[in-house]
């Protein structure tokens, strides 16, 4: 018998259209291990899974307009998940080359990451980032004030 599975405080819930292709993307893009799916025995659409990315859990449900709506159906989203990883543009190009779309290309952050953007062929948009110098609150908000001036 299977263990009850545990959560953490907060979990996001993504809703896309082709859950099955979502969860084959985020496994080859972002080495995603699905933990369990839940089938709608009525149409055979994944009614509910999750999976995890570095250990944090996500669900995502194929999208039922009574009760979660897709970036595709909303014109786009509000949300960017953050993922940390070992190589920036290793991870950027995996995600291009897998159907991601460029929201912009790696490079070198103020605040002390290299950094870059994506959104999936499902329309979520995700941060790949990687710490390349440790850099206090206080010199990240000079930084920024030096950026703005004209």
């Amino acid at each position: 018998m299977t263990a009850p599975l545990t959560y953490p405080a907060l979990t996001p819930a993504l809703a896309v259209n082709d859950c099955a292709a979502a969860l084959d993307f985020y496994r080859r893009v972002f080495d995603a291990e699905e933990r369990y799916r839940l089938i709608d025995p009525e149409n055979g659409k994944i009614g509910h899974a999750e999976f995890t990315i570095g250990g944090q859990v996500l669900m995502i449900a194929e999208e039922y307009p009574a009760f979660n709506q897709s970036p595709t159906t909303l014109g786009g989203t509000a949300v960017k998940f953050s993922i940390m990883v070992a190589d920036v543009d290793a991870a950027f190009a995996r995600a291009v080359a897998a159907g991601a779309v460029e929201v912009y290309a790696p490079r070198d952050e103020f605040y002390g990451h290299r950094s870059a953007s994506v959104r999936d062929p499902f329309g979520h948009v995700w941060m790949l980032q990687r710490e390349i110098e440790s850099v206090t609150p206080e010199e990240m908000q000079r930084r920024w004030d030096a950026m703005a001036k004209p």
